[in-house]
């Protein structure tokens, strides 16, 4: 693949931007069309599908943002002279082709087309059916942006292929295809591990934990919660399962005041055999596997724990691997629980929300990695590169 210049690049991203701004009429009356064809049982992903001036500002602002960024593209890992005389460089690539799959998040093909494209990849959006007009319009856009700028169209292409195709396609793809990137629910991911003959870099599911430490300082963990589990149920990064040392003092109390808190805020709860002692009125978990459930809803999961091994095995053993944290004031117990909790983000006295590429100076992101290979948490726009070794000779042989 031929690189692009930076200068190139850059030029369309700022057309793209100035073409979102003044067409931001166009966008919302799409968008409309997507809403109005909506169903509206599930309410997460209609959250998800609304755009609005401040969700395009928000899209003008990664594009910028991204825009600022260093090009990731050509950069020197390493460099050195080989006793034998050869010259060893390992140097930054691209991966070549990108295919994304996700559901209803319109702002998703401006991110992930702003990412691939300053990285200079080339990336196929395959976005739900549910947001058909807004993607369309949205790729309309980036083929503007491009061909005033006399790059070709094909860095971004919008598939419009249902789950048939899609399959049919993962498996002999119909051009060059390097990478797959599953943005969405266990469901999605399975079928795309199960068909895809390129790797696969997976973003799981959220299903985030909190544990709140007997040495917790309870204002605090009061005010996470809120912020974790209702400030955006939408999000992979929103709070489904609460673990309490059943040892904290006042535990009955602090029980009460937890359920209060979340009542107000039409939190539907659920809890274990041992909760269920205190706050009885609460529905009883009767299947373990809903501690593996993502919810994507005013609902969560309270369970109690005796230590802080037994909280790290139930995170372990049922999150997606995406956020997790502890509430304490001990420094020794927050360290051992961030060493050993296995997700790709894990927090001491915060809430699991900021776990966004923006929110935690990265800037614009592609997905959030469950993945150990080749990158984990935020995947910006410094990971959207591979590398490759380049080996400089005189006519070097092997003996």
């Amino acid at each position: 693949m031929k690189l692009l210049e930076t200068t190139v690049k850059n030029n369309v991203l700022e057309s793209m931007t100035k073409i979102l701004d003044t067409h931001r009429a166009q966008l919302l009356e799409a968008n409309k069309k997507d809403l109005d064809a909506f169903q509206k049982e599930d309410q997460a992903m209609y959250d998800r599908l609304i755009l609005n001036d401040q969700k395009i500002d928000g899209m003008i602002t990664a594009i910028n943002e991204v825009k600022a960024q260093e090009d990731p593209v050509n950069r020197i890992i390493s460099d050195k002279k080989l006793a034998n005389g050869l010259v060893v460089t390992n140097k930054t690539v691209p991966f070549g082709t990108i295919m994304i799959i996700y559901e209803s998040r319109p702002d998703v093909t401006v991110e992930a087309a702003v990412l691939a494209f300053k990285s200079n990849n080339k990336i196929l959006l395959k976005g739900g059916k549910e947001a058909i007009f807004s993607n369309k319009i949205l790729v309309d856009f980036w083929h503007k942006a491009l061909l005033e700028n006399k790059v070709a169209s094909d860095y971004i292409k919008l598939l419009q292929m249902d789950r048939a195709e899609t399959q049919s396609f993962l498996k002999n793809p119909t051009e060059q295809l390097d990478l797959v990137v599953p943005r969405g629910g266990e469901r999605l991911i399975d079928f795309v591990k199960e068909h895809a003959k390129c790797a696969v870099l997976i973003s799981g599911r959220g299903n985030n934990f909190l544990y709140i430490d007997e040495h917790a300082d309870w204002d605090k963990t009061l005010a996470v919660i809120i912020d974790a589990k209702t400030a955006k149920i939408s999000a992979c990064n929103a709070l489904d399962k609460i673990l309490i040392n059943n040892n904290i003092p006042n535990y009955e109390e602090k029980l009460l005041a937890l359920q209060a808190i979340l009542k107000e805020r039409n939190v539907t709860i659920l809890v274990d055999n041992e909760i269920h002692k205190v706050l009885s009125e609460e529905a009883l978990i009767t299947e373990n596997t809903i501690w593996r459930e993502e919810f994507l809803a005013l609902k969560c999961c309270i369970g109690a724990v005796n230590q802080l091994e037994e909280a790290i095995d139930m995170i372990n053993t049922h999150s997606g691997g995406h956020s997790a944290s502890i509430m304490t004031t001990k420094d020794t117990i927050a360290a051992d629980f961030m060493q050993q909790v296995d997700c790709a983000a894990v927090y001491r006295n915060a809430s699991t929300r900021f776990t966004d590429g923006g929110q935690l100076g990265v800037g614009a992101e592609l997905a959030i990695s469950t993945d150990k290979l080749h990158h984990r948490g935020p995947l910006g726009l410094k990971k959207l590169v591979t590398n490759k070794y380049y080996i400089y000779g005189e006519g070097h042989v092997r003996n």
